[in-house]
């Protein structure tokens, strides 16, 4: 397939190319896009001011995540560590809450978070398939999607613990899970 010459019908400039450099794109376009609604889904009564300013932070990441293999390198160190300060700092209010794999549910924002951070996972598996093309992925793009996943997880039971919600456990009849909680 090719573009035709009518712009109106082409949604993106990529979107022909068959490489997974364009499934990545598309897929970082998505999770930006969720993690957007996730914030705009934030009741401004709540207690979750904090979440909010976090989200609006990570969304503009994300697309700069997009473009940085095709384009300038745009996810920097200070990036990483903001991310790894706030997850942190969500994981101690988390506690215990976080030591099993849980079935992802909650009212909004919570499924377009647990959307997020499966996109994200996508998104780094479009990473390894660009790398397998031959083409080089700076170290910090799969960095940031991980934590991004696993930041997004833990803002769901944050959120979910705020107001008084609990995930039902998950037992898998097909694996044993050690201590941590599984995204």
């Amino acid at each position: 397939m090719k573009p035709g010459k009518n712009r109106a019908e082409l949604c993106y400039s990529y979107i022909y190319d068959p490489s997974w450099l364009t499934d990545y794109e598309v897929l970082t376009d998505e999770l930006a896009t969720h993690i957007g609604m996730a914030c705009s889904l934030l009741p401004s009564g709540e207690s979750l001011a904090d979440i909010a300013a976090d989200l609006e932070c990570l969304q503009p990441l994300a697309f700069h995540a997009n473009g940085s293999i095709r384009g300038k390198m745009a996810i920097e160190e200070a990036d990483l560590a903001w991310i790894h300060e706030r997850y942190a700092r969500y994981r101690e209010e988390a506690g215990e809450r976080l030591g099993n794999f849980v079935l992802p549910r909650g009212v909004e924002p919570v499924p377009q978070l647990h959307l997020a951070r499966s996109i994200a996972k996508k998104a780094i598996r479009a990473l390894v398939r660009v790398e397998a093309e031959g083409r080089a992925i700076p170290v910090e793009l799969p960095r940031f999607l991980n934590l991004v996943c696993n930041f997004c997880f833990v803002l769901t039971v944050v959120i979910n613990l705020r107001r008084g919600v609990r995930e039902p456990v998950f037992i898998s009849k097909s694996y044993r899970y050690g201590s941590g909680a599984r995204n």
